[in-house]
Parts: structure tokens; sequence; C-alpha cells
């Protein structure tokens, strides 16, 4: 590993092991990071141009769109550089900054799922105080505390992690995710590997077990109703959500709850790469397909964006 001692910079690898890929890898990157900027930011016009989608539902499908393209925003351009850049080093404090955000919109990312299906808990159990229970006060609230609760264990994260001495053989694949990190530490002791590995369970497991707790009630709220279209309209609310459920953690705790080794960090950070990408672009596109409302919003927008551009090539062409 090398020597113990204090390093100020370590050198993302990233693809380095295939030059002759990184033409490919950066348009692939650059693509998948322009379409999730672009699905996510399409739902996001779609709520706010929609009022019939002005509901608590729809506001935290919002919120978590938003957080999910910060999470990319942190990771992706990064990477983008470091393709086309001979000089791959990141600092401590950046990476530790970069550490901090990934995991502080990653932890809000789930909370924010937590907060989604009380949300249709409460709509299917109490529809007639539905309004009351879930206010525009009340989903604010619900948002900020997701959002308070997720940075505040990111911090505690950064803080256990970057208080380690790392050996001056510094190479991290990619970017600056946990277990890559710890990885060149010298002094990481069972302390800190239980201390990061409680925080992880109590954002991913602790979680995860509100959401099925939710969704327990929920199924036993939709086995008592008499009409099948009942039931089917119930579940169908909840669909889009559970199958967001399912994605998320099935990526998250594989990569981040396996007991880890030296060999196994090089290769879950493929696993992690794919987490990074694949989970914000799979999310609108989920939404989008098995929702009616937000199919019918987005068309809306689509319609307004050929508008805009066809009116704005007319005054041009009356311009010139």
């Amino acid at each position: 590993m090398g020597n113990c001692t204090t390093v100020s910079t370590f050198l993302l690898w990233g693809f380095s092991s295939f030059p002759e890929l990184q033409s490919l890898l950066f348009v692939v990157i650059l693509f998948s990071h322009m379409t999730i900027l672009t699905a996510n930011v399409s739902i996001m016009m779609a709520v706010k141009l929609s009022h019939n989608l002005h509901t608590p539902m729809y506001f935290f499908l919002c919120g978590l769109s938003f957080s999910e393209t910060c999470t990319t925003m942190v990771i992706l351009p990064r990477m983008l550089v470091d393709l086309l850049s001979d000089n791959k080093t990141i600092s401590l404090p950046e990476c530790a900054t970069q550490m901090f955000f990934f995991f502080g919109f990653s932890n809000n990312n789930c909370f924010t799922m937590v907060v989604m299906s009380y949300d249709r808990y409460t709509a299917i159990h109490n529809p007639l105080h539905y309004a009351v229970r879930m206010s525009q006060k009340v989903c604010f609230q619900l948002m900020m505390a997701s959002w308070m609760v997720g940075f505040l264990v990111s911090l505690c994260v950064v803080i256990t992690v970057f208080n380690l001495s790392f050996y001056d053989s510094n190479i991290i694949p990619h970017f600056c995710d946990i277990s890559p990190v710890v990885s060149l530490a010298c002094d990481y002791t069972l302390y800190h590997e239980m201390a990061i590995f409680v925080l992880s369970a109590f954002v991913l497991v602790g979680s995860f077990i509100l959401i099925m707790i939710s969704y327990v009630f929920i199924g036993s709220i939709i086995l008592k109703m008499p009409s099948a279209k009942g039931k089917y309209k119930a579940f169908s609310t909840c669909s889009s959500h559970l199958t967001v459920v399912c994605i998320h953690y099935g990526f998250a705790c594989f990569v981040y709850l396996r007991s880890k080794d030296s060999d196994s960090v090089l290769e879950d950070m493929p696993m992690a790469v794919a987490y990074t990408v694949l989970t914000p672009l799979l999310n609108p596109i989920v939404y989008s397909l098995r929702n009616k409302d937000i199919q019918v919003a987005l068309m809306k927008v689509v319609d307004n964006a050929i508008r805009f551009i066809s009116q704005t090539v007319n005054k041009r062409n009356l311009n010139i």
C-alpha cells in the first residue's frame, strides 16, 4: 500500500486502464448525463405547469427529481472532465466536498421516498382528511426534515472518513466514494468500520423499514376494499413509487451494505457508477410510463416547447 503519511491529493484513476475507450466513454456518459437532466427537468416542469398536479404526491416527486439531478451533478461533470484531462488529481477538501454532497443528496432521496410512502398511506387510509393532514406547510416541513437528516448523516460520515490518515499510494477509481477512500486509510479500525456501517444502515435499512411499514398498512387497507375497481385504483397510485423503491434500494444495498475487502472495492465501483447513473435515469421513466397524469403533463410541456421554438423561428424570419 505504501507509507502512512499526510496526503493532500488523491488520484482519480477512472477509466485510465482503457485509453482507447476514453472518447467513447465520454460520449456515453455525456449522453447519460444530458438524458438524466432532460428527464428530471421535464418531470419538474410538468408538475410546475400543470395545476392538476399541484398535490403532495407530485410535490414530493418534484423534490425527488431535483435531488437526483443534484446527485448526478456532483459526480458526472467531474468524471467527464477527467476523461479529457491528463491531470486527474483531486484535493482532500474537494474529495470531502464531493463525498458530502453525494451522500447528502443520496440520503435525501431515501428519506424523500419514505415521505412519499407516508403520503400514499395517508391518501388511502383517510382520503377525507388528506388535504388537512398533508397541507402545504406539512409537505414543506417533511421535505426540509428529509434534507436536514440526510445531510447531517452525510456530515457525520465525512468527518469520520477524513479524520483518518492515508497511505501515499492514493489511487481512487472514478469518484470519492466511501469504500475506495477508506481502503487507503492506514488507521482504519473496526470502530470506524462500525460507525460508517451504522450510519449507512440507518439511512438505507431504516428508511426501507419505514417504507415497508407504510406499504404493509396500505396493503391491509386495499385488501379490505369491497370492489376490485377500488383495489386496482388504490394500488395503481402506489405502483410507480414501489417500483422506484425496488430499483433504488436494490442498487444501494448491494453497493453499500456488503462487507468490503481490497478486491471488492474495485469490483463494486462499476456498480456504484451504475447506481449514480441508472437510478436517476430510470425513476422519471418509471413515473412517466406508469402514470397517465404525468404523461399528459409531459405532452403539454413538449407542445409548449415546440410552440415556443416555432414562434422564435418565425420572429427571426420576419426580422430577416
